[in-house]
């Protein structure tokens, strides 16, 4: 079916099987290093993260929470590539910048699901977590499900709602850039719908697609190639996830200097 085909095109990116809900630990050894130039502007954020900036300046852990996809993963039955997952990646450059911080970043995967059907989880997802941020990665099953971009809207809405009478910050994560797949699914409308959902909470989107394709058009990555395998899976992780944490610190207003 084409839908399905579409789904093997899209996780075939980044190398990535199904997976289970996972701890993202430090990396053994630091994959290869990227230049990983991204624009400012991709970086930058007009809301912020009022909560981590409180933990951060108050000197308590700062506990993140990714609620993702299969593109939160690379392999998950190899132990050394979750270690490299953008969420493991993240956890290593935010304590890098933080020293004197206790960073912890946990992954709750839902593979194959719509906004609709992780919105109506996200209230037990918290429940006995309660982490200071949550990022919620979505938009994927539903551009290829071809969901209604308003229902798209509603729910994650809802879920931001739901996130945020948790006690959480939230970051929204919009899909990865893919340039094998774009001409067949349409992902603008889900682009936009989250970017309108974001500006009405007043929370940070983190452009993952530009960025993505930023790098695609840059020559940074490969990303149109048939032939991607952990390799290359590992060293877009690890540039999603120092650029993550760049925008994390900006949003927050953090200094790195500040924390030595």
């Amino acid at each position: 079916m084409k839908a399905y085909g579409l789904v093997l095109g899209l996780t075939a990116l980044a190398g990535l099987l199904a997976a289970m809900p996972v701890r993202a630990e430090d990396a053994p050894t630091p994959p290869a290093t990227e230049s990983c130039e991204v624009p400012d502007n991709l970086l930058a954020s007009e809301s912020a993260l009022p909560k981590v900036e409180e933990a951060v300046k108050n000197g308590r852990p700062l506990d993140i929470l990714v609620i993702g996809s299969r593109s939160s993963t690379i392999n998950p039955t190899v132990n050394s590539s979750e270690a490299s997952a953008y969420p493991a990646r993240l956890q290593v450059a935010l304590k890098e910048k933080l020293p004197s911080i206790a960073v912890n970043v946990a992954v709750e995967i839902q593979a194959k699901k719509t906004a609709e059907e992780i919105a109506s989880s996200l209230t037990k997802f918290m429940e006995g977590k309660k982490p200071t941020l949550v990022v919620w990665q979505t938009g994927t099953v539903d551009a290829v499900r071809s969901i209604d971009p308003e229902d798209f809207r509603a729910a994650v809405d809802d879920g931001v709602v739901a996130l945020q009478e948790a006690g959480a910050d939230v970051i929204l994560m919009n899909p990865q850039y893919s340039p094998r797949t774009e001409t067949m699914i349409s992902v603008p409308p889900y682009l936009d719908n989250m970017r309108v959902v974001a500006q009405q909470h007043d929370i940070p989107l983190f452009d993952r697609f530009a960025v993505m394709r930023h790098w695609a058009e840059s020559g940074e990555f490969d990303l149109f190639s048939t032939f991607h395998g952990n390799e290359l899976a590992k060293r877009v992780h690890n540039c999603l996830g120092r650029a993550l944490s760049k925008f994390v610190m900006e949003a927050a207003h953090l200094n790195p200097a500040q924390q030595n």
